[in-house]
């Protein structure tokens, strides 16, 4: 009996002290004190700081600004590098729905059985752990807006995640960010109807229509109206709640998108948009934000000079890594950006599509996307030019936290 209570104190010491030890490294991460000098600091929010400072306390951005200006305390962990610049955000990615390995198991990014769900929820597939997600991390990129690929008339729903944790609250930015919806030729391949343009716009039409009535019905005196949920998610689409994000490569497609904008009220953001540069008055004037397919990515009639058009007119436009079929399952937008810097775009405006237009974009401008006094501690440090081959990120923080801190 004796032994049996001294093993039970034993036990309860080495869960106290177990629990000590943990509660530690707990508050260790929520204490985080870093100090990240650069020769050259990239806030995209104002000008460009030469030997400046950043100091992170906690989970928040809490000073930055010249060397000599910025003291930095002796408790503070200091990481230098050339070139810094805002946490990357890839704002269209199936990340985390499509594995590394391109296998069945782990291909969730596409239900086949039917051309409309906007009932399907990212969150309900994206797998944190998937090694796609520290891959894309290792060069910068520490904001994702993935789900559910194009090529169905209306495939799913959108999240907005940092590429670190096991789905945190803190890590999720909005577990509902957009609707994902496809026009053109790639939807008439996947599914059997509809089997041209013009029947997959009249299939959409309907569905939206009929999501209005049922809003309507719903918001009557009698409320006895079953629940829907297909109806409701595009019933939030129809309030302009959640954006319908419209994959449209050719110039009839993306007119088609905007027809279907005026005419329901959408709040859209034309998302792929190959034959943009065919289109820039139109795009203008609808005052429509453009997700840019990846600069390298397969297309028939794209430019490498499309981004820099877009920026020219004055277009809010990011850059995306979108949906490949191969592995390794995605591309990095950091290369996807340099590509078009290399073809017109400048260096500011091409770190701008994946940093804080990205942001402004998916609406989180206000917690990422630049680096400033309040907003989320989220910073990528390289060896040299971003946008050149043979740099290295040599460091990402996320949120105060140190998740990257080797040169790859």
């Amino acid at each position: 009996m004796i032994k049996a209570d001294l093993i039970k104190k034993l036990d309860f010491g080495i869960l106290t002290i177990t629990s000590l030890f943990l509660i530690m490294i707990m508050v260790s991460l929520l204490s985080a004190q870093i100090a990240v000098k650069g020769e050259k600091i990239y806030t995209m929010n104002g000008e460009m700081i030469e030997n400046g400072v950043i100091l992170i306390k906690d989970d928040k951005i809490s000073a930055v600004g010249k060397s000599g200006e910025i003291a930095v305390p002796d408790n503070y962990k200091i990481i230098e590098g050339k070139v810094v610049t805002p946490g990357l955000i890839d704002s269209r990615s199936v990340v985390g729905l499509a594995g590394i390995y391109n296998q069945k198991h782990d291909q969730d990014q596409l239900e086949k059985s039917d051309p409309i769900q906007p009932d399907l929820r990212a969150i309900d597939a994206y797998n944190p752990r998937e090694e796609l997600v520290g891959w894309i991390r290792s060069f910068g990129v520490t904001t994702i807006n993935t789900g559910h690929a194009p090529g169905a008339l209306i495939s799913g729903q959108t999240m907005i995640t940092k590429t670190y944790g096991t789905m945190e609250s803190h890590t999720i930015l909005d577990s509902v960010s957009m609707v994902a919806f496809s026009l053109g030729s790639e939807v008439t391949s996947e599914f059997k109807t509809p089997g041209s343009r013009p029947k997959g716009i009249a299939m959409l039409r309907a569905k939206l229509y009929e999501a209005k009535a049922y809003l309507a019905k719903k918001n009557g005196e009698e409320n006895t109206t079953p629940l829907n949920i297909e109806n409701e998610i595009l019933g939030k689409v129809l309030n302009r709640e959640i954006p319908a994000l419209i994959t449209a490569d050719k110039a009839v497609d993306i007119m088609g998108a905007l027809r279907l904008a005026e005419e329901f009220d959408l709040d859209i953001i034309l998302n792929s948009a190959e034959e943009a540069y065919l289109l820039i008055d139109q795009i203008k004037n609808a005052n429509v934000p453009v997700i840019l397919h990846a600069s390298m990515a397969r297309l028939s009639s794209g430019s490498f000079e499309t981004a820099s058009k877009l920026g020219e007119a004055g277009i809010l436009f990011s850059v995306e890594s979108g949906y490949e079929s191969y592995v390794p399952k995605t591309r990095v937008v950091l290369f996807e950006a340099g590509v078009y810097a290399a073809n017109g775009l400048s260096f500011e405006d091409a770190l701008a599509s994946i940093t804080i237009n990205a942001a402004k974009i998916l609406k989180i401008d206000d917690r990422v996307g630049s680096i400033e006094v309040g907003k989320n501690a989220d910073v990528a440090i390289y060896n040299g030019d971003p946008f050149e081959y043979l740099t290295k990120c040599c460091g990402v923080i996320i949120d105060g936290q140190i998740l990257e801190e080797e040169c790859k």
